[in-house]
């Protein structure tokens, strides 16, 4: 069976599908849509159904490019009031059929990853992940993976990350009602770390910065484990709003102006390149590219000096990396303005899929690597497409799922072996 995955990122400014297939344990690119976002004020459903039909619209040019009817994705949800919390558990290992330690397997995982994160799940908060940071077998500290380990009692620390139950069902509950599936639900502090993590930070303590539409996201990492986050009430999109109100332009005009012509920084900006357009006025403007990156340049300024306030609220070690994400940070010399706030440990991520280079996909790339890595651990094979006419897409569902159940208990990741 073809290991095909499909993940969802609904942003402020933009819906951000793509469908991948996993082979040789490499993600391949297989479609990529976006559709303009409505319906969402900086980053909560305000109008679903403005919401359902810019999602209905990406998924359907993803249909188109595929041939096929997406039926169940991943999603992202809002990140508004995370909390964080370590945690441990502890199950015991079935004896083998002899009466010995039996060997660990990824029931014995899912079991103790239950234990240790059902104390944290409240009528207010829901769990939406837990990470484990390492496993211990009769004793032995510091695993990473226990399949295939002999032993009597697992053991489990882990990152628990809860959020409030409306941003869970506000989500489900859309997708739902336009007859869409969710198998996994995660956050944007998980998705990007995913998307951009390399072995070089792997353990070393850092934060990424996703700098989206009007928020932007602070989130905090030792091990490439979420530790902390919070969001910043400002995104990419001040920049246009300045471009607009400078220049008298519309929306669209403000967008093109900023991504194919401005420079983050006007360092290397040339006083002797100009843009020609028209303002909402009518009048014809030659714009200089020096200009326009010094209005850019402020802003962007001032978005970096508030995250730089942030990660200091969030903590006072000294960070190994900070990585950018996001769609503003595709702009041209925007590596002058973080490494003058950040110095050197601070870079642009870049995606890792071939034929998706642009990093506002980063939280739907890293949301589906996640869930690879999550499967990976617990032994467990999944796609999102069947083996020919006869298997139908909903069979997980009717294997794990009543209609007495809660909805979230009809998300397929959430815990494997319910």
């Amino acid at each position: 069976m073809k290991q095909i995955y499909t993940s969802i990122d609904i942003g402020s400014d933009t819906i951000k599908v793509i469908t991948c297939e996993l082979f040789n344990q490499k993600l391949n690119l297989l479609a990529a849509a976006q559709a303009k976002s409505e319906g969402i004020k900086r980053g909560l459903i305000v109008d679903p159904n403005k919401v359902a039909k810019a999602i209905k619209k990406a998924i359907y040019e993803v249909e188109t490019q595929l041939g096929i009817k997406i039926k169940k994705v991943i999603t992202n949800i809002p990140s508004y009031f995370n909390e964080y919390a370590m945690v441990t558990g502890e199950v015991k290992v079935a004896l083998d059929e002899f009466g010995n330690p039996g060997t660990i397997d990824g029931n014995d995982i899912d079991r103790v990853l239950q234990v240790a994160a059902k104390p944290k799940a409240t009528s207010a908060k829901e769990i939406v992940a837990i990470l484990p940071v390492d496993f211990q077998v009769d004793g032995v500290t510091g695993i990473l993976d226990p399949k295939g380990y002999v032993g009597s009692v697992l053991k489990v620390r882990g990152i628990v990350i809860t959020v409030p139950i409306k941003n869970v069902y506000s989500v489900l509950s859309l997708l739902d009602n336009i007859g869409i599936e969710t198998v996994e639900i995660s956050i944007s502090s998980i998705g990007d770390i995913y998307a951009l993590k390399s072995k070089a930070i792997t353990n070393k303590v850092g934060a990424v910065i996703n700098i989206g539409s009007e928020t932007t996201t602070v989130s905090l990492y030792n091990k490439a484990i979420p530790l902390k986050s919070s969001i910043i009430q400002i995104g990419g999109l001040a920049v246009d709003n300045d471009l607009m109100y400078m220049y008298k332009l519309n929306r669209e005009d403000a967008v093109r102006l900023k991504e194919n012509f401005a420079l983050a920084s006007k360092t290397n900006a040339s006083v002797s390149d100009f843009y020609e357009c028209f303002n909402i006025d009518g009048e014809k403007l030659k714009l200089n590219q020096y200009e326009v990156s010094e209005v850019i340049q402020a802003r962007l300024e001032e978005i970096m000096g508030l995250i730089k306030q942030e990660i200091e609220i969030l903590t006072n070690r000294e960070l190994s990396y900070v990585i950018f994400t996001g769609g503003v940070t595709n702009m041209h010399n925007f590596n002058e303005i973080i490494g003058a706030f950040f110095g050197t440990c601070a870079i642009i991520g870049n995606v890792k899929i071939v034929g998706l280079r642009n990093n506002k996909y980063s939280t739907a790339i890293g949301n589906m690597m996640y869930f690879i890595d999550k499967l990976d651990l617990k032994g467990k094979r999944y796609s999102m497409l069947s083996r020919g006419d006869e298997e139908e897409m909903s069979s997980v569902k009717r294997n794990i799922a009543s209609e007495s159940e809660t909805m979230l208990g009809k998300v397929f990741g959430y815990f494997f072996n319910e």
